[in-house]
This record gives structure tokens, sequence and C-alpha cells, in this order.
């Protein structure tokens, strides 16, 4: 094989987007040969390629090697199993499924380890976090003590909520800015400084927005350490921060806008403080601003890497089993703001499971889709 055949399941928003750059040629030795969409309006501008109404007839077309999965959260789990069962290679957008008990599900159908099975987490292919996770892992921080993120320039507006009668809801979404913004902050988070043990959420269901789901969060996070990290979020603030802070034994990080700051301190903080005779002194530093430049090459990135995975055994840069551990942080989040507890991790697959499917159950909202006028433009909701 010397190039992928590729399906798109779900033409939306985001699937559209994938559509565009494909056919552009932006993801060499790839090819866009069709698309699946239960709504046959979203395919009409895409002349070129086979469309098909189920994502079951085009998965068993013949016609493709590898399918993209952009559908709504639930059906990332169902559509992504049969699509490695039936031999399939497999890109999936965030989150890979809405809780972790479908992530498990997911994750076993993936049996066939010659299939490459990845996720859209583009965020780490940006030089800022790439850097980040590089220093951590080369011990240039030290023992890590402190981890805050304020993210809250996540903002929504209401016509984004009503563009879809799924989005910010139990049984369409499963959630709100964890489930949908927030991946990508929590894969980073947890790529770079690991999962915590424990978790406390205070989640605010509706707060700015007429949705049944989260739209504010703040969450405080112990690590098996004993470092602890707070993690705040929001779609209804604007301007909205978007800082990461990352404090260790030799210094501390500081990510704002395009900025990475190092604070080395010239001799690691416990050495000091062990050894300084004097009451008020601390460690001198050495402040430094790194090299990084640009946000990466982001969607096409991990779409070009997918594609290398497949026809070259290039390693993933997104190993689809990773996106477990972002729907457990955000999950767990949520679960302790309902449960008013701090909730423990590994979380408790089957419990999360039947307490998901008891807000589903209960919930009153009926919502209607408003019809979307005009292209969408995504570099807009890409965060900083």
């Amino acid at each position: 094989m010397d190039h992928v055949r590729l399906g798109i399941v779900g033409v939306g928003t985001m699937g559209s987007f994938h559509a565009r750059y494909l056919l552009d040629g932006a993801v060499k030795r790839a090819e866009l040969v069709a698309l699946a969409d239960i709504d046959p309006k979203t395919m009409e501008p895409y002349t070129d390629v086979r469309r098909f109404s189920t994502s079951a007839e085009m998965i068993r077309s013949g016609l493709v090697d590898a399918v993209i999965v952009a559908t709504p959260h639930y059906s990332h789990t169902t559509i992504g199993i049969d699509a490695l069962q039936s031999g399939l290679h497999l890109l999936v957008e965030k989150p890979i499924s809405v809780h972790k008990a479908d992530c498990q599900r997911l994750i076993a159908a993936h049996s066939n380890k010659k299939q490459v099975f990845a996720a859209m987490f583009n965020q780490r292919t940006d030089p800022r976090f790439k850097t980040i996770k590089k220093m951590i892992d080369d011990g240039e921080l030290g023992e890590i003590w402190r981890v805050n993120w304020l993210i809250t320039d996540w903002f929504r507006s209401e016509a984004y909520y009503a563009s879809g009668s799924w989005r910010a809801t139990w049984k369409g979404e499963g959630g709100g800015v964890l489930l949908n913004q927030c991946p990508h902050n929590l894969d980073l988070l947890q790529w770079m400084t690991g999962l915590p043990v424990a978790v406390r959420g205070f989640c605010s269901l509706g707060k700015y927005h007429q949705i049944e789901v989260e739209d504010e969060v703040t969450a405080y996070l112990e690590y098996a350490n004993g470092a602890t990290g707070v993690f705040v979020t929001s779609t209804g603030e604007a301007p909205g921060t978007n800082r990461l802070e990352i404090a260790g034994d030799r210094g501390k990080l500081l990510v704002e806008g395009d900025a990475v700051v190092f604070v080395r301190n010239d001799v690691p903080m416990r050495e000091f403080s062990k050894t300084s005779a004097e009451r008020f002194a601390k460690p001198g530093t050495t402040v430094t601003q790194l090299p990084v430049q640009g946000r990466g090459g982001q969607h096409q990135e991990i779409t070009q890497n997918f594609v290398d995975a497949i026809l070259d055994g290039t390693p993933l840069i997104a190993p689809a089993e990773e996106g477990i551990r972002s729907v457990e942080l955000a999950t767990a989040m949520l679960y302790s703001s309902f449960m008013g507890v701090s909730t423990k991790l590994p979380l408790d697959a089957k419990a999360y499971e039947t307490f998901l499917a008891g807000l589903i159950r209960d919930s009153k909202l009926e919502k209607q889709a408003v019809a979307q006028t005009g292209p969408v433009d995504m570099t807009k909701s890409f965060g900083s």
C-alpha cells in the first residue's frame, strides 16, 4: 500500500474541517474517498467522494483503509468498535468516549495491534507543551510539587450550544466544558505531569448558558508524591485567561500566550532549605524565555502521523489508548462535584456509568437545534 484511503464519519463542524484540509492535499499519501452522515445535506458540497447514509455502509464498502470518526461523542464508541472489528485503522476525535467504561470497551476492540488506533489530541503537537513535557521527563524541574492551570478562554456563545440538539446535554454529549473543550487540556495535563490520585471537583451547571451540563469548573488535584494542583475552566468568561504554571524543586515553568518562561533555582529548593543559615533567604534564580514558536501542525499533523503510522510504522503522537486518561479526569471531576466528596482514581467505571445513566433518565431538557447559516470558522474554536 502506497497511500491510505480515508473515510470520515460525521460531516458536521469538525468532520467538514478534516474534509477540507484532506481535499486540499495537506496530508501526504492520503486520499479522502468517502463520507458518511445521517444527514445527506452535510455531504452535498463534496461531490467528488462517495457518500454513505450510515457508517456501517462505508465501513463495509471496501473503499476505505481507515476512518476518522467525528460524530457526537457517544457514537465514538460504537462506530469505533465497528471500524476496528471490521479491520480498519481508526482515528477518533476527542474524547475517545464519554465515560471510562465505554473507553474500556473501545480499547478492548483494538485486539489486532497491526491496526493503527489514534486519537485527535492535536495540541500535543504544540511546541510549548512538547518542550515542557521533555523538560519534565528530563528532570529539569526536579520533583513536581504544584500545577495550576487557569483556562477560561474557552468562551462559547448561546449560538454555539444551539447549533446541535445533542450539544451540552447528558444524553447527547455526556457533559459540557470538561467533555467538549477540555479533553485537550486534561490530556496535556496528564501527558506532562501524570494522573492525580484524587480529585475534588466543583462544577456549575448552566451558570452562564441555557444548558443542563457544566460550563464552569474548579477542581483540586492530589498526586501520589504529595503534589497538588488546581484546574479552572469555563465557557462563560470573556476575555478569559489561559495560564499554566508548573512548580518543581528546581524551579517553575510559566506558559501564557506565546511565551514559555523557565525560572530556574540556582540551588534546588529542598537543598537550599536544608543548607541555608539565613531565615528569610530564597534561592537565586535564572529567568529564561524558551525559544518556542507557533502552535505546531495541530490536526493536520496528527492526521499525517496517523497515515505515516499505517504506511511506515511511525510511532503515534497520540495513541488512542491514552485517551482514557483525560476522560477519567473529566468524569472524576463531575462525579466528585455531584457526590460532594473527593473522588479517588482509578475511577469506578461501572459506578459512574450507572450515575450518568441516571442523569440521562432524569433530564427534563428539550432542545432543538438552530440551523447554521454560512461556513463555520473552526480556527476560532481551538483556544490559545
